[in-house]
């Protein structure tokens, strides 16, 4: 469901904002405002990375005090400093005090943002605007922590019996486990309590029934209920069914996935998963979608759904925040993203049938018609990057290096494309380095690697960057321009 950009959270509900963003992938900054403050959320790629607030208690100061890691001395002394100084932080003089060492800054910070954030959701009328975009250079500061958790902690902190009932589906709503394994898989940590009547969730129950057959008060269970469907693991079924019907459907799926399947972590080390997913996003552009989905051409939908929960809980993009390379996290959304489109095409025998017959069909054209391929892609490409569709270009012209990968132009154009997302800094790096291989000489692919590092705050590798194009071409305005800018 399109979410507006701006309007009034007693409207449309703040976790509902928050997952829309989180789900589309939004760069951009979120503010609420209300007449005592406005406070941010800053999104990049759909994940949350900072967030701000005016509210005087909402400083860093008087977070750390709060939470016992200053002393009330200690915080009035970094005030007057402050008061004192020019553009110098709180935080930064707290640790040349000696307060603080600069991980217990860095917890600080964090903690900052994750109070300012679950504050938010006890705000029940005040007016929100979405703007999409780059983010401010300052806002440096990345928090390792899901979406899906800060919703969770968020909503948590709700005791207001009135809105949880106003803001949840009809009492008499059945509810079942979500069927997107975005939903279902993600990282969170659920209290024994929340996992017990998740348990209670089989698509027949209503609202009202889950909440009477509870060990618990009416009011405990309804929030637990409250904070499973703002976080999207349990959704309303379907109208127009009967509950025998919902709990049918949701009995047969438990033979694909069981709740231990969505509550027990995927245990992987970081190493092997690091590999995995390396190995995975290298060959994805080559892989048929039988291949990704570990299925033959004959797979039966028990199988297809099987195959594809077990791998999308395995790729789960959730799965980055635990890494320490940022990367890794596009590439596990590149992966699920592809996962889903094989499950969907496959799982639809009439696409299927079209697929493989398409994908045999392009078996017998392959060897004499690549280059010419490679162009059409290519040209293609270029114009949805002329239109805006970046996202689309991308895909062209990565089909376009796959068919020709020792063409520097295609790559280049590759790298432009991708430079177009802050969150893909790094591919469009690695194109520009590849068409550096085939053409070192090439001036105006220096100067782009330039622009690329300019755009990662990378100036040292930006200014010899600008530097090498002009020696090899000393006229290149480009890299004069860049150049100067590096400095």
């Amino acid at each position: 469901m399109e979410i507006p950009s701006n309007g009034n959270v007693k409207d449309i509900a703040l976790v509902r904002i928050l997952v829309y963003l989180n789900r589309n992938r939004k760069t951009g900054t979120l503010s609420l405002t209300t007449p005592l403050f406005t406070k941010k959320i800053y999104f990049n790629g759909g994940d949350v990375v900072f967030a701000s607030s005016t509210y005087e208690d909402d400083r860093l100061g008087e977070m750390l005090l709060k939470a016992g890691k200053i002393t009330v001395e200690q915080y009035d002394k970094s005030v007057e400093i402050l008061k004192a100084s020019k553009g110098k932080r709180q935080g930064a003089i707290l640790v040349e005090l000696g307060y603080l060492i600069p991980k217990d800054l860095f917890w600080g910070v964090k903690y900052q943002v994750r109070e300012i954030i679950q504050s938010m959701f006890l705000v029940e009328e005040g007016d929100y605007v979405f703007h999409e975009g780059e983010l401010p250079t300052q806002e440096v500061i990345t928090l390792k922590n899901s979406v899906g958790n800060l919703i969770y902690a968020g909503v948590n902190r709700i005791v207001n019996w009135t809105r949880i009932r106003g803001e949840m589906p009809h009492t008499d709503s059945v509810l079942r486990l979500s069927e997107d394994p975005l939903s279902l898989f993600q990282d969170i940590e659920l209290s024994p309590q929340d996992k017990k009547i998740l348990s209670l969730v089989d698509g027949v129950r209503t609202i009202k029934q889950i909440v009477d057959s509870s060990w618990m008060g009416s009011f405990e269970a309804l929030k637990v209920l409250y904070v499973l469907w703002a976080i999207g693991m349990v959704e309303e079924a379907e109208h127009g069914k009967k509950g025998a019907d919902q709990g049918k459907d949701q009995h047969m799926d438990e033979g694909i996935i069981s709740l231990d399947d969505i509550l027990t972590p995927y245990t992987t080390e970081e190493e092997i998963l690091c590999k995995k997913i390396e190995e995975a996003y290298a060959h994805l552009s080559s892989m048929t979608m039988m291949e990704l989905l570990e299925v033959d051409e004959n797979a039966d939908s028990e199988t297809l759904k099987k195959s594809y929960y077990r791998l999308t809980k395995e790729f789960h993009p959730d799965r980055h925040f635990s890494a320490d390379d940022y990367s890794i996290k596009m590439k596990l959304t590149a992966i699920f993203d592809a996962l889903t489109r094989a499950y969907n095409t496959l799982k639809d025998e009439q696409k299927r049938r079209a697929y493989i017959a398409a994908l045999r069909s392009r078996k017998q054209e392959e060897g004499a018609g690549e280059e010419a391929q490679a162009a059409e892609h290519h040209r293609e490409g270029i114009a949805e990057f002329k239109k805006g569709n970046y996202r689309a270009a991308i895909e062209k012209f990565t089909r376009a290096t796959h068919l020709a990968p020792k063409n520097a132009v295609y790559l280049n154009y590759l790298s432009l494309a991708y430079s177009k997302f802050p969150e893909h800094v790094k591919e469009a790096e690695e194109a520009l380095l590849a068409a550096l291989k085939i053409e070192p000489f090439n001036a105006e692919f220096h100067s782009h690697l330039g622009l690329v590092y300019m755009k990662a705050g990378l100036k040292k590798r930006a200014h010899l960057s600008f530097q090498k194009a002009l020696k090899i071409d000393p006229g290149n305005e480009k890299a004069k321009k860049g150049l100067e800018q590096s400095r």
